[in-house]
């Protein structure tokens, strides 16, 4: 079909009869550029959207269109988070839902953030910087500031993948720090964006069918960073503590503020069943799940819509100190009705989880204990024996049936 492709602007390239399905969208997108400004109030230091360059590309496009065969209309899912707080890892148990094993495009860039697999397409943010890390050094922003992002270029290729097109997207390099050159990413079933504004900007945002957000409490990265940084690299705790505070300021005003746009939220804190932890080994893990939202129905514990305490431990649960502890019930997020599930504690033997499971409904699984098989497939990931894996497994399950009623079509998996 590419002969037949049209050029939407710089890098993006979509069917004809997607373009035409897209053109309303951008006209209604650019006709309400004053309030897409002020939308994004919430989110302090981000210039205004400038149309002038969108108008100019979309405007040969509408003689020029001719209906064809259909195209691709992807589920577009996006994950925000911090930088270091698991991603990776929560979109490989997502995508383990779907099958297949997720690599990076064949025979392209090694150093690739990009992750194919049989259904899916994962995208890194990353890729849509504005400029390499020296740049932004010189420049004086950390990559946690939008004005380190490209979203105009963001919003235009996921626009062009949601009407079914292809791209040439960017790519950052991780190892260098540069700006490498671009690779072809095609349309997909599911195409995940991940990073730290996916949520930022409002075009974007309104292309997404499902949003994730993982919420790691200031405490725990903090007990992370020196676990790692003091323990594996020889920093010293007062570089650590400097590292953390410079960047605060930028996570504080834009990559928080988007948990509350998120549909499903994962929140991970300290846990309350050892006074005064400050390792952060042993965590309290929590399911923020939004009541109403499209495709989309919240996994409970016993009783839906009841408030429930539940300590499992015993002869079906091995559970050495301290514990094992489980939360369930309704509650508000920034003034919006959500279900809560929550676990404190970890595993001792992780074939066990089967017996929790038993206890868990609407969790969107295809057979009796589909999530302890697929925590017993990841293991070795991060997270395997506590709340973080066990609600990262089931979010892969619920994104898996999103993506069924959204396509009207049926993931076959094998027990």
């Amino acid at each position: 079909w590419r002969s037949q492709s049209v050029t939407l602007g710089p890098g993006v390239r979509v069917k004809p009869h997607s373009a035409t399905q897209l053109l309303p969208k951008m006209a209604a997108t650019m006709n309400s550029c004053a309030s897409l400004t002020s939308s994004r109030s919430a989110f302090a230091g981000r210039a205004p959207f400038s149309s002038k360059g969108a108008l100019k590309a979309v405007a040969p496009l509408r003689s020029a269109l001719k209906v064809s065969a259909e195209a691709v209309t992807p589920l577009m899912i996006g994950l925000a988070a911090d930088s270091g707080c698991g991603k990776s890892t929560f979109m490989r148990r997502i995508t383990a839902c779907f099958g297949g094993d997720p690599k990076p495009p064949k025979g392209g860039n090694p150093d690739s953030n990009t992750l194919l697999s049989d259904l899916t397409t994962v995208v890194c943010l990353d890729d849509y910087h504005s400029s390499d890390r020296k740049g932004r050094q010189k420049e004086g922003v950390t990559a946690l500031n939008p004005k380190a992002q490209n979203f105009d270029l963001m919003y235009e290729q996921c626009a062009a993948i949601k009407a079914g097109g292809s791209i040439q997207k960017p790519i950052y390099n991780h190892v260098t720090g540069l700006l490498d050159p671009t690779e072809e990413i095609h349309a997909a079933p599911i195409y995940v964006i991940e990073g730290l504004h996916p949520f930022y900007d409002e075009r974007v945002r309104d292309l997404l069918d499902f949003k994730l957000y993982l919420d790691i409490s200031d405490d725990v990265k903090f007990a992370w960073k020196i676990q790692r940084d003091m323990a594996e690299r020889g920093h010293s705790l007062e570089s650590i503590k400097a590292s953390i505070e410079a960047r605060k300021p930028d996570f504080d005003a834009y990559i928080d503020p988007q948990k509350q746009l998120a549909d499903v939220i994962i929140q991970v804190l300290p846990t309350q069943l050892i006074p005064d932890d400050n390792e952060g080994k042993v965590l309290r893990v929590r399911l923020i799940q939004k009541e109403g939202v499209k495709n989309f129905d919240p996994t409970y514990l016993f009783d839906e819509g009841s408030t429930i305490s539940w300590i499992p431990c015993g002869r079906k649960l091995s559970c050495s100190y301290p514990g094992i502890k489980f939360f369930y019930g309704p509650d508000t997020y920034y003034g919006q009705e959500v279900s809560v599930l929550e676990m404190d504690g970890q595993f001792d033997k992780l074939e066990e989880l089967i017996y929790v499971e038993s206890h868990l409904s609407n969790t969107s699984t295809k057979f009796y204990g589909e999530i302890t098989q697929q925590m017993l497939k990841l293991a070795t990931f991060p997270g395997s024996n506590n709340g973080t894996g066990l609600f990262q497994t089931i979010v892969g399950l619920k994104v898996r049936e999103v993506y069924e009623k959204f396509a009207k079509k049926e993931v076959s998996v094998s027990a």
